[in-house]
């Protein structure tokens, strides 16, 4: 059971510094954790969030240097070896990580992962005794014992999250640490999630340490907020206090991004001419069944909408909803069932060969995952000039000068000091503007944006908003805007549309359909969205 008495966690005068580093990554860190108490540890990229959770744990590179006292249920941790490390893994703290499936074996079972857990740290349990237990496990997180035989990729993103907490609360640690658990999820499925993490939390009596960079997330689940800034505590208070009177330069840094997140842009001016219609669009998955008795999952179901010349339209949904299958239809990467897709008043799916393609050059994509869609092996440079050459739009040199230009519209500069780079020396920000230089290589006239800033700080996600917001007025762009967020979207966009089960179901003005929504399902998507509290609370 957890222990109940003084300081679960004590850290203090804590430096950390990673192998080949000139510099300390901790340096001076002090906190401490009662039982059952939900701290949020909040920063900006860079600033030692994860590190925290590593030096915790003690997975750190051989030669890293680690200064400094760190309690952890009593136990010095600096002072354990392997095997001592190896027991409070799990015993006295437990991890759930931001992409489940970085922990998950994809050729192992459900129950498996749960089965090789309870039985590493619980050997002297007999099998039954553990099959018990991990069904109990799926039980408390909300899984169906109907999965206890499913793989990881079977599972939702939602589900496989629940599945990171029962193995991080399967042996009733008194410590739990949760990496940015939600930052891929959906805001219906994140707020679930986070409300099955606490109440787990608050029955075992464990603390949990929330590492987050949503500072509306960490108010709405956690009683304290401490703030971290280049390896050292800048503040912590009472979650309220430190959002409606914070202290710190990056207290108040923090919270301005994250409120010009949804700043509205009242003084744009929209063509009233159409760059991208959507007419009656189907997109249907076949399921099986017989011939004579197919079955179907219609994905996109008769989905009807336009965007003006210089628009941002919003597309909100839960996950499952249909959004990006509505990404790839539109791009031609899955087969339709029925309708058209009008670019420039030109049905792009009634063109073919040379003509298609170059239709296709006019509707580009800024992916969710920047690092994912960018070649490891593939310099900056080389990764904008591609499409300059893929299309024999120019020639190499014409091509390299090109991408220089780009990099200087996305505001990487000079473009020399960031050409040769490869995409894991950038920074998220970084790469996310590289991916947005690389789609405008073509000279798109509508941008899609499938979640391209979710996965950032608020910081930086402000910073990317702003630069959309300015290459949109300087190069005349449409943008589709696609996001779980209603609130992100009805600050950003100019019109909102809410997808549900592949239909449209409700559509307006960002701020008219948080006021006033007319559907359950938005009133939902409106309940699940953290927001921070309004400066007038402090009166």
């Amino acid at each position: 059971m957890p222990n109940n008495a003084g300081h679960v966690l004590k850290i203090k005068h804590l430096r950390m510094r990673y192998p080949r580093s000139f510099g300390w990554t901790l340096n001076g860190f002090n906190l401490n954790m009662s039982s059952g108490e939900r701290v949020a540890l909040v920063g900006p990229s860079g600033c030692g969030k994860s590190t925290v959770a590593r030096v915790i744990l003690q997975l750190l590179p051989e030669g890293s240097v680690c200064e400094g006292e760190l309690i952890l249920d009593g136990k010095h941790l600096t002072e354990l070896g392997q095997a001592g490390l190896r027991s409070i893994r799990g015993e006295s703290v437990g991890l759930i990580f931001q992409d489940p499936m970085t922990r998950l074996n994809p050729l192992m079972t459900i129950g498996d992962h749960l089965l090789d857990t309870l039985g590493a740290h619980k050997q002297e349990k007999d099998l039954n005794w553990r099959l018990s237990k991990a069904k109990e496990l799926l039980e408390r997180v909300g899984l169906s014992n109907c999965r206890f035989d499913a793989f990881p990729h079977e599972l939702s993103g939602g589900m496989r999250q629940r599945l990171g907490i029962a193995l991080a609360i399967a042996l009733n640690p008194p410590l739990i640490i949760a990496d940015e658990p939600t930052t891929s999820l959906d805001v219906v499925v994140a707020d679930q999630v986070m409300k099955e993490l606490t109440d787990l939390c608050r029955n075992l009596g464990s603390a949990l340490l929330f590492i987050s960079h949503d500072l509306a997330l960490a108010s709405r689940w956690c009683e304290r907020i401490a703030i971290l800034d280049q390896g050292r505590l800048v503040e912590q208070g009472l979650s309220k206090d430190v959002l409606i009177n914070p202290k710190s330069l990056m207290a108040r840094k923090l919270i301005c991004s994250a409120r010009s997140r949804t700043r509205k842009n009242n003084n744009k001016e929209i063509d009233s001419s159409i760059t991208l219609e959507v007419n009656g669009l189907r997109c249907w998955h076949r399921l099986g069944g017989w011939p004579w008795d197919l079955k179907w999952l219609k994905a996109i179901d008769d989905v009807s909408f336009y965007i003006h010349s210089g628009e941002t339209l919003g597309l909100v949904g839960s996950s499952g909803c249909g959004k990006s299958t509505l990404c790839r239809a539109l791009l031609g990467l899955i087969p339709l069932r029925g309708g058209e897709v009008k670019l420039l008043g030109q049905n792009i799916f009634s063109l073919n060969g040379k003509a298609l393609k170059k239709a296709r050059q006019s509707l580009q994509m800024v992916f969710q995952d920047p690092s994912a869609c960018l070649n490891p092996k593939m310099a900056i440079g080389e990764a904008i000039s591609d499409p300059f050459l893929i299309h024999k739009a120019c020639s190499a040199a014409q091509a390299r000068s090109r991408m220089r230009s780009l990099l200087q519209q996305v505001g990487l500069n000079p473009p020399e000091h960031f050409q040769n780079r490869l995409p894991r020396e950038l920074s998220g920000g970084q790469q996310q503007r590289v991916a947005i230089a690389r789609a405008l290589a073509s000279k798109p006239k509508v941008l899609i944006c499938d979640e391209s800033v979710s996965m950032l700080d608020a910081e930086i996600q402000a910073e990317v908003l702003d630069l959309l917001r300015g290459l949109q007025k300087r190069l005349g762009l449409s943008l589709l805007f696609i996001t779980h967020d209603l609130e992100l979207a009805s600050g950003f966009c100019d019109r909102v549309i809410v997808l549900d089960k592949g239909k449209i179901i409700e559509e307006g003005i960002g701020n008219n359909l948080l006021d006033c929504p007319n559907t359950n399902i938005t009133r939902k998507l409106i309940n699940a969205c953290p927001r921070l509290p309004s400066i007038s609370s402090a009166d």
